[in-house]
């Protein structure tokens, strides 16, 4: 697919990327090929912000005064063509009032993206197959795929995929930082609970592959992976992760585990998560005044800009005042270029973060993601295989995953 002419003969050719200011480490061939290839980020947690007071997605926003790093015209400078826009629920109490709050909430920011995606139908399209995503980016919009991050809000009703499923949803995650009723989480500091899924975490794979939903294991233990392989009839992802041959850490996945997801035809999505990436020197103090700022300021989401403003200021100067807390795209690389050793360019692919936690020092937002093309062209990869690595890979597993379910969906028409 010719991407760049498509967009040139609508007038979108990208010419606010064109003029933006690029990464001196990104080269006009790499910069080039950036801008043809398809380019997908597996988990952006964008939708967060939707309801923030003051925010809005179709406008431009600057990490120096605001928390968020992603939204539209930014993505147009970066040349990110769309992703999987997150349903997150945090990890609630396990009980039955609980349970329907998470449910009413998913479903309200499942709404949300449908809204915005709405608001702006001439800029952006929800996907809902494979084959839309091609089809969006020939009409020069934005992709807009739907996951759910924490299956936590259908433990009451594992129905309610049905439900998430009409609504757009195509990527299901089983658990976030602790275990549910699911299953078990990488890094709940109880430890297992279920020894991988639980029963009802067991029927949930079998309901998503059924509707065509894809699977995925990031924040689960690797007991959780190990069954979801064992389980599921069609591949797997791991959208948010990296690799515990670079990083000791429970959220990353072991060189054998990761053998077997690409042999069974799955992919890891590589992030940006600092905590994840590598280990940095523990301080008391600098912990201690980011805890302070935190409590002082609440929920970032509640915020208003001129509070967002004065949070990221203090922020920032408490990382000026203790050095040493941010991670590097040099360590982020390592993840995605370890990955690629081990696996090859069918079954890697990206996942940064962005709006959740992610983005490391010379990679804070989506207009720096340049800088991953560069890298995959340094270390000798073809136009073809980026071209994978950037979206075909997640496309091909969505595919499968399509042709795998009980009722396979035609291509939608957004």
């Amino acid at each position: 697919m010719l991407k760049a002419a498509v967009l040139m003969t609508m007038g979108l050719a990208y010419g606010d990327l064109a003029q933006a200011a690029t990464p001196p480490t990104v080269s006009t061939r790499a910069m080039a090929i950036h801008r043809q290839v398809l380019t997908l980020d597996t988990h952006l947690d964008t939708p967060a912000h939707f309801t923030r007071p003051g925010w809005d997605f179709a406008a431009r926003h600057s990490l120096a005064t605001d928390t968020s790093q992603v939204d539209l015209p930014r993505m147009r400078t970066g040349a990110l063509d769309g992703g999987f826009f997150v349903i997150y629920t945090p990890q609630g109490p396990r009980t039955p009032d609980a349970t329907a709050k998470a449910r009413d909430d998913a479903i309200m920011r499942a709404v949300e993206i449908r809204e915005m995606a709405a608001r702006l139908h001439d800029r952006v399209a929800l996907a809902t197959d494979a084959a839309d995503a091609e089809r969006i980016i020939t009409s020069g919009r934005t992709i807009i795929y739907q996951s759910i991050e924490n299956a936590y809000p259908v433990s009451g009703d594992l129905g309610l995929l049905d439900t998430f499923y009409a609504l757009g949803v195509r990527m299901v995650g089983v658990v976030h930082f602790s275990n549910n009723d699911l299953g078990d989480s990488s890094t709940d500091p109880k430890g297992a609970e279920w020894h991988g899924l639980s029963p009802l975490g067991r029927q949930l794979v079998a309901k998503a592959n059924s509707l065509g939903m894809v699977l995925d294991a990031s924040h689960g233990s690797d007991e959780v992976l190990d069954q979801l392989l064992d389980l599921s009839r069609a591949p797997i992802i791991l959208s948010h992760s990296g690799c515990k041959g670079v990083y000791e850490h429970p959220r990353n996945v072991d060189d054998p585990r990761l053998q077997r997801l690409a042999a069974q035809g799955g992919v890891v999505q590589i992030n940006s998560f600092g905590t994840y990436l590598a280990a940095t020197v523990p301080d008391v103090e600098r912990d201690k005044a980011l805890q302070e700022l935190n409590t002082r300021y609440g929920k970032r989401h509640e915020m208003t800009m001129a509070q967002t403003a004065a949070f990221v200021a203090e922020r920032d100067a408490i990382l000026q005042r203790y050095p040493g807390f941010e991670r590097s795209y040099e360590q982020f690389a390592a993840h995605l270029l370890h990955a690629l050793r081990v696996l090859g360019p069918d079954h890697v692919g990206i996942g940064l973060d962005w709006d959740g936690g992610g983005g490391v020092s010379g990679m804070k937002d989506v207009t720096s993601i340049p800088r991953i093309t560069q890298t995959l062209l340094d270390a000798g990869y073809g136009e073809g295989d980026i071209a994978k690595i950037w979206g075909g890979n997640v496309l091909r597993v969505l595919k499968a995953v399509e042709a795998m379910a009980d009722h396979p969906q035609s291509s939608s028409s957004q």
